[in-house]
């Protein structure tokens, strides 16, 4: 009989929280570096890092750097690095042509990567917003993103990316039939081993501003481009926030289309869509834990709002109970010292 209610209290949950140990056994879900990609932007240049204002802590690197700063997650035992680039104005055309030179900024990070850190896998990006001076990943003719010229622009980006060295192809631009489109050209140019990551469920979202910060890459209408009535935002290709049944019907197609992985971007705002195409995914699930969800608890932390190290592997943890396998993080390297304590 419980003392102070009169009744029986046969079945007790908090007898498995009572202790710090006996809450470790009976923990559901677990978090380790196996998880976590760690995010990387390049820049050009030499011996150099630039703060990003809207992303604390979060730097462009040049390429040496960059290498410094792989060997210090491959040494934390990160699995894997998300490759982004800023590429400077001049570069950036409508038909984000600088994309498909051999020998830029984005191959070359590539190439030095993995002849330093071999073991460290590389995910490139191929979308098109990097490089288009209309900030779209498409490209914009006539005020509309055009889905098929797009795709023919991917496909020579992922055949260049594999021939530097990358390790996983990461299509970012939710263009109807980019991963068939992208399997047949890696597999015709022999590099069936290379894998393709698509990010199946990547929403229209407010959380992406800081990462455009980056890289300079939101929709603009420029003045001194061809392109005129440029879309303000990405709505006619990325989904609705609204939708979590959509996510399904896209992760059936990415898979029909031969994804290895698929993903999920961003993450907080969409633990249910994680936890959907969990259970219709037979491949591996990664979610975006975005920029945006990253400045959020960095602000806070930063006004002594929150406790920084506590929120974010409370954040991440939940990303993976949600049924991300991994999960792209700006925390990744923080996150990665943090478990080892």
């Amino acid at each position: 009989m419980s003392p102070s209610s009169g009744y029986e209290i046969p079945i007790r949950p908090r007898r498995l929280r009572s202790t710090k140990n006996i809450r470790r056994m009976a923990r559901e879900t677990r978090l380790s570096t196996d998880d976590l990609i760690a995010p990387l932007f390049v820049m050009d240049g030499e011996n150099d890092r630039e703060e990003i204002s809207s992303m604390p802590d979060t730097h462009r690197h040049t390429i040496d750097r960059l290498v410094d700063k792989a060997e210090t997650l491959h040494a934390l035992g990160l699995p894997a690095v998300a490759l982004f680039p800023a590429i400077p104005e001049g570069l950036k055309t409508p038909d984000a042509a600088h994309a498909l030179e051999p020998d830029h900024l984005y191959p070359n990070a590539v190439r030095a990567l993995k002849e330093a850190v071999p073991e460290l896998m590389v995910i490139t990006d191929t979308a098109l917003d990097p490089y288009n001076s209309d900030g779209h990943d498409g490209i914009v003719r006539g005020g509309t993103i055009r889905n098929d010229a797009t795709i023919d622009v991917m496909r020579e980006m992922a055949v260049l990316h594999a021939e530097a060295g990358a390790d996983i192809v990461a299509p970012s631009d939710m263009m109807d039939g980019r991963v068939g489109a992208l399997r047949n050209a890696l597999d015709a140019a022999g590099h069936t081993d290379v894998a393709i990551l698509s990010y199946t469920a990547k929403y229209s979202s407010n959380y992406y501003g800081p990462f455009r910060d980056a890289l300079d890459s939101a929709p603009e209408d420029k003045a001194d481009t061809p392109n005129k009535n440029i879309p303000e935002n990405k709505d006619t290709y990325q989904m609705d926030p609204a939708n979590g049944e959509e996510a399904v019907r896209e992760l059936r197609l990415d898979l029909d289309e031969g994804a290895d992985l698929v993903m999920v971007k961003p993450a907080l705002p969409y633990l249910d869509v994680i936890h959907r195409v969990q259970q219709h995914s037979d491949v591996p699930v990664a979610a975006y834990n975005v920029s945006g969800e990253y400045a959020m608890i960095k602000a806070a932390a930063q006004n002594g709002w929150l406790d920084e190290k506590a929120c974010a592997l409370e954040a991440l943890t939940g990303i993976r109970r949600a049924g991300a396998d991994v999960i792209l993080t700006y925390f990744a390297e923080d996150a990665a010292h943090w478990l080892e304590q």
